[in-house]
């Protein structure tokens, strides 16, 4: 026997600290006794340390080499390993991720041994498969569950799909078609791996997973498999499938060309779309599974201690983690993995699973994986039952370090019970709503005692309803969208309207907020995939419900942007304040996400920036009308999503410039107007220009022409509606020479147009804008020459009375074109509201700037206004007055659009703070004497 060490293992072997005084042998497993007797001058054979590819395959041919053949070689080959993992795993405590890496690692090894062999073998007899290039058709064994994802158990059958490349046909003396080539090739392959013969099997070999089942062919070419997922893919085969991959040959891998098998099953994996859908498919193959796992155990309690199929085993862990995966994964697949371990951490990282629960089932997965592998050491049977004799339970928790049963305690089955206790409750608070599972049997035995659901357009239904509500739920019996639903959809709404209609009743959600839930919906008949989200998540409908009874405006963003909902079941959305870094790390990380998964396409990147700025935009809305952040705050989040998504937008348009010179643009993008002085509001459209700065660049003629391309696609790529809605409204009215010139311009160009050198000079509402100029995204390197440039444009030397006569000027001619009624007061444009503060600030700066540098900085109105003050620019308390109307002017407009009123008010009611503003003009424009 070999001895380990846990230095000599290869790749790094993980030991977990055992319990002091507690321990086990591997050679109580009959299956150990057996290999060291059977085997003994064999067990030297195997290289030191964790069995991997390396040392297995070496191992493989030392036995060859020794005389024996491949068939049994491999056989022989499978004892040695476990051996050496029941002593790695009982006597050293390794982790449990080693122990399903090397079983991997033996499947992977003789599989592709296994096809080299058997295409060989059908080679001699019919000759190579050729396609119609003449290239070799390609043959690829897909590994699926735990085989694809690398958590292979230790006496596990292993579930294989055979998949071939393209149709073709020999080219030997006796020529067949691909298929029946593969067809030959499938059947040799069971031969060498799954036979049994006196050294026993490598392994059993499950094929029911491929298409049809057990009734469909043992082989598939791509373009069958392609064809079956569109016609005939169920819900339960895209969980089946989300493990998947190519395990052998390894010469597959290496060539790459299996990349179109994995763009075919990713996309029939993830959706689109936040798939909450699928909650129900994968809800009736659970209920099979248990169902299952209950008749087996009917009259034998010994049966009831599955720690895979009984209640809280290790498939309700899987079931939770698929689950989550596919719903999300189609629109965020930097979670997607087939490690349920990497795959719990990924759904913490996104928000999507509480830390602790994801800890607390990572630990429950890891024990009772570990329970399970020695359940199967004991007899290498592919069981996953407790033993019954005690002295085999003495062994389990000996090895685990738990103390041994008596006749009082037992620590292990308690260490058991807790777990799978734990997961239950787990994965049916995710299932079933935190209620018991459907179709389970009540205390009487009967399944079928509640009645049936009605569908939402039946007159029994709408009857239960009060009577506004069902005034607006009436008009749904007729409606064509409606007739169209499935029951099952129609059930789906009538749950969402009771929820409502008892929210009401319960006085947890106004009248008006059930109503414009209720206006929310009808749109939304069609899309099924969101009301699947809201009854799966009742908790989402009760949070909707508060937000649509704080304000109107959030009804509206949500009927344009419904996907954000899902954002409603994330418990950190009112805590907190808008990460930039994050945002943008998160994004990066999606992109480089799409990249690996071959789906980092325009189209894709668009619908990326789209879906994460709504989503951010949403949060913000939320935390807003909850009352949790200011106004100004929430014009700051605005205004830094804002940047970060032009950042990213900018970067990412790029690498899709098929012209671009250099890896990164010298180019930025200022911010004029609301983004330049962040106080961005919902909707705002942005106000800006395009600059670029490639001094270095060579070919100079070239470079505005490659910029003016780059700046037409990031146009684009802005302002185009996908499927996933729209991003912004650009105006680059403000750059040089309006909308006459050209869209994007050299730094220099700028410089030279702004501060008055040659005779294509800006106008002084140019000079007006610039005051809340500001380099939003792109080369930061650029900003301290732009800024330079604004500070130059604001200290060049004005006729103090000239600048005041032109502003008033404009001032009244934007006032003339939005007319407002004598009796109402306008807090945008009436006297005293706040573009005469605007006004007047930009006068301050423009015409102080060269004497006090403090009013050069871009700090915002309220700001400036105090310095001015603070300068003696302003007599005292003039500008703290006129900072103070102006915050409470904004506010009321920001409330009063938040609930979709007009901004115009009786003028008893902002009477305050239009006269403080008044009084700021009156000494910012002295009457002439």
């Amino acid at each position: 026997m070999v001895t380990e060490s846990t230095s000599a293992a290869k790749p790094a072997l993980t030991v977990l600290a055992a319990a002091p005084g507690i321990g086990a042998l591997a050679e109580h497993s009959r299956f150990v006794q057996r290999v060291r007797r059977r085997y003994a001058d064999d067990l030297p054979l195997l290289a030191p340390g964790l069995p991997d590819t390396g040392r297995i395959g070496a191992l493989i041919d030392l036995l060859v080499a020794r005389g024996r053949a491949l068939p049994s070689a491999m056989r022989v080959a499978r004892h040695l390993v476990l051996e050496r993992l029941a002593v790695l795993d009982i006597e050293q405590n390794a982790a449990m991720e080693d122990i399903t890496r090397a079983m991997t690692a033996l499947a992977e090894v003789t599989l592709d041994r296994a096809v080299i062999q058997a295409c060989a073998d059908q080679d001699a007899r019919f000759g190579p498969p050729l396609d119609e290039q003449g290239r070799r058709i390609e043959f690829w064994v897909i590994g699926m569950g735990k085989l694809g994802a690398h958590e292979l158990n230790v006496s596990s059958d292993i579930d294989l799909i055979y998949v071939y490349e393209d149709a073709g046909q020999t080219t030997g003396p006796r020529s067949v078609s691909a298929h029946e080539y593969f067809t030959e090739v499938a059947r040799s392959l069971y031969a060498l791996i799954g036979d049994v013969t006196e050294d026993g099997n490598v392994f059993r070999v499950d094929l029911a997973l491929r298409p049809n089942g057990n009734s469909g062919p043992p082989v598939v070419s791509l373009s069958m498999l392609e064809e079956y997922f569109l016609v005939q893919g169920r819900e339960w085969e895209r969980f089946a499938w989300l493990k998947s991959r190519v395990v052998a040959p390894f010469e597959s891998l290496r060539s790459g060309r299996a990349i179109a098998l994995r763009d075919t099953v990713t996309a029939f994996v993830y959706r689109k779309y936040l798939d909450y859908g699928v909650f129900e498919g994968l809800r009736q193959l659970h209920r099979k599974v248990r169902d299952e796992a209950q008749r087996r155990a009917a009259g034998r309690p010994e049966r009831a201690n599955d720690v895979k199929l009984s209640r809280g085993g290790i498939r309700e862990i899987e079931f939770i983690v698929q689950l989550l995966l596919v719903v999300r994964g189609g629109q965020f697949p930097e979670i997607r993995t087939r490690s349920t371990l990497k795959a719990l951490q990924r759904l913490t990282t996104g928000g999507l699973m509480k830390p602790a629960s994801a800890e607390r089932l990572a630990e429950a997965y890891t024990f009772l994986r570990r329970v399970e592998h020695r359940i199967q050491f004991l007899d290498d049977q592919q069981t996953h039952l407790l033993p019954t004799a005690d002295h085999d339970l003495a062994w389990i928790a000996a090895s685990m370090g738990l103390a041994a049963c008596d006749a009082d305690t037992c620590e292990l089955l308690d260490t058991l019970c807790e777990t799978r206790e734990f997961v239950a409750m787990e994965f049916d608070a995710l299932l079933h709503d935190g209620q018991a599972p459907a179709g389970a049997a009540s205390a009487n035995g009967c399944r079928s005692c509640r009645p049936a659901p009605q569908p939402v357009d039946s007159e029994e239904f709408i009857e239960q309803l009060p009577a506004p509500i069902a005034e607006r739920v009436r008009p749904w019996i007729d409606h064509p969208r409606v007739r169209l639903l499935r029951d099952e959809s129609k059930q789906r709404l009538a749950r969402l309207v009771m929820r409502a209609a008892q929210a009401v009743k319960a006085g947890t959600c106004s009248l008006e907020a059930a109503t414009r839930f209720i206006d929310w919906l009808e749109p939304l008949l069609r899309r099924e995939s969101y009301l699947a989200l809201l009854v799966e998540r009742p908790e989402v409908q009760v949070r909707l419900l508060r937000l649509l009874g704080l304000a109107r405006w959030p009804a509206q963003f949500l009927m344009r942007h419904p996907g954000v909902i899902d954002e409603l079941a994330d418990e950190r959305l009112l805590h907190g304040r808008f990460d930039p870094d994050s945002y943008i790390a998160d994004l990066e990380a999606r992109h480089v996400a799409w990249a690996r998964f071959n789906q980092a396409d325009e189209e894709s990147l668009l619908d990326t920036l789209r879906r994460a700025h709504h989503a951010e935009v949403f949060r913000t809305l939320v935390r807003d009308v909850e009352g949790h952040i200011t106004v100004e705050q929430v014009a700051d989040d605005l205004s830094a999503l804002t940047d970060a998504t032009l950042q990213c937008a900018v970067r990412w348009a790029w690498n899709h410039l098929r012209q671009r010179h250099r890896d990164n643009p010298v180019f930025a993008i200022i911010a004029y107007g609301k983004l330049g002085g962040k106080e961005l509001g919902y909707g705002s459209d942005l106000d800006v220009v395009f600059l670029f700065d490639d001094a270095d660049e060579p070919d100079r003629d070239r470079v505005p022409e490659i910029y003016t391309a780059f700046v037409r696609k990031l146009i684009n790529w802005l302002t185009t509606r996908t499927a996933a809605g729209e991003l912004f409204d650009i105006d680059t009215a403000l750059r040089p020479n309006g909308n006459s010139g050209l869209l994007v311009t050299s730094l220099q160009s700028y410089e030279n147009y702004q501060v008055g050198r040659g005779s294509n000079t800006a106008w002084t509402w140019e000079h007006q804008a610039v005051t809340r100029a500001r380099l939003c995204a792109g080369d930061v390197s650029l900003t301290p020459r732009f800024e330079a440039v604004r500070r130059a444009v604001l200290c060049a030397a004005r006729d103090p009375a000239a600048l005041r006569t032109e502003v008033a000027t404009m001032r009244e001619r934007v006032r003339s074109a939005h007319p407002v009624k004598p009796e109402l007061f306008d807090v945008k444009h009436s006297p005293g509201g706040m573009m005469d503060v605007e006004f007047a600030v930009q006068v301050l700066v423009l015409a102080e700037s060269a004497n006090h540098p403090e009013l050069q900085d871009n700090f915002g109105n309220i700001a400036l206004l105090q310095r001015a003050e603070a300068c003696g620019l302003l007599p005292e308390g003039v500008g703290r007055d006129a900072a103070n109307a102006y915050r409470e002017l904004r506010r009321a407009q920001h409330r009063a659009r938040l609930d979709e009123k007009p901004t115009q008010f009786e003028h008893s009611l902002l009477a305050a703070e239009r006269d403080a503003v008044l009084a700021l003009w009156a000494a910012v424009f002295p009457p002439a004497a």
